[in-house]
């Protein structure tokens, strides 16, 4: 298997390393995610085929709470619209444009939803 080649210190993923024992390394640490509940949170439901070979999707953004929490949800949207979908970046990709049913869904669950674009 041949070796990955790294171009800069970007490419080794937010390695730090230090001979200093007195170093301080707590502003490195990754930030702590509280549990925000679903009411004091905004989602935004948007509408997108750009970049997916024509493919419509529903794409849900605004989502603050931790990776689980964020792929729980997505699991019971893509059940609920008995669709495909995923979690990438941030945000809740679902397959076809259910933006309507979503929001409904996101609604009864306590969340504050915003229809963006058309």
């Amino acid at each position: 298997m041949a070796k990955k080649k790294f171009n800069d210190l970007s490419d080794l993923g937010g390695f730090v390393f230090s001979t200093n024992q007195d170093e301080d390394f707590s502003e490195y640490a990754e930030e702590v995610v509280e549990n925000i509940p679903p009411g004091d949170q905004r989602l935004e439901a948007h509408f997108s085929n750009k970049g997916r070979g024509g493919k419509t999707v529903t794409l849900i953004t605004g989502f603050r709470g931790t990776e689980t929490e964020l792929k729980q949800l997505a699991k019971l949207l893509k059940t609920r619209c008995s669709v495909g979908g995923s979690v990438k970046d941030g945000e809740i990709i679902i397959q076809g444009n259910h933006r309507d049913k979503i929001m409904s869904i996101l609604i009864k669950e306590g969340y504050q939803v915003k229809r963006v674009g058309g």
